[in-house]
């Protein structure tokens, strides 16, 4: 599979990059404020397009369990829909535990982010998000400059990306590392 990478200063496509780049900030902002709310890292989650928070990484012990699902692979653990009180459990103590578990959900609400999904950031820049569904691609910004990496050609079909124009590899490469060691100092 061929990759296709270009460049862009057209105004609406820069824009378009860094409203997402400032919506992926925010989403990861929250997110933080969110695991420190609950005392733990929190997990950055993708399904296709959407990003999204999964869960907390807090203790794998049983008294959590009552609350929160058994941890994943990565150790973080998923805020239940309900309480789910271990057999035995008396009335009295029942009544408790459904009081605590609407505090964390509602904890949860006011602090979890809403997810945010790339497919409005490719349609923003010129694409239609279903061209890139089985071949992928990605962008960046640099310094007014927007930088992509696309499993299709745009000359193929309708898509078009305003001023967009072909640039070799080592271009593309070059300014990725770029933003990759920002990324690192940030």
């Amino acid at each position: 599979m061929s990759n296709y990478m270009y460049k862009t200063t057209a105004p609406a496509v820069v824009a378009a990059v860094k409203a997402w780049n400032t919506k992926r900030a925010a989403l990861n902002a929250q997110r933080a404020k969110l695991g420190q709310v609950f005392g733990g890292e929190t997990s950055p989650m993708r399904s296709g397009s959407r990003s999204y928070v999964g869960g907390v990484k807090l203790s794998s012990s049983r008294d959590l369990d009552e609350h929160w699902c058994r941890p994943d692979q990565y150790g973080y653990r998923a805020l239940r829909s309900s309480a789910k009180p271990a057999k035995g459990t008396p009335k009295e103590a029942r009544a408790a535990l459904v009081a605590e578990h609407e505090r964390l959900s509602a904890l949860w609400k006011e602090h979890c982010p809403a997810s945010i999904d790339m497919d409005e950031a490719w349609e923003a820049i010129g694409l239609n998000p279903g061209a890139l569904w089985m071949c992928g691609g990605v962008f960046f910004e640099l310094d007014g400059v927007v930088y992509l990496n696309l499993g299709i050609r745009l000359e193929d079909g309708n898509e078009k990306i305003e001023g967009a124009a072909e640039i070799l590899g080592s271009e593309f490469e070059a300014a990725h590392q770029t933003v990759l060691g920002q990324r690192k100092a940030a």
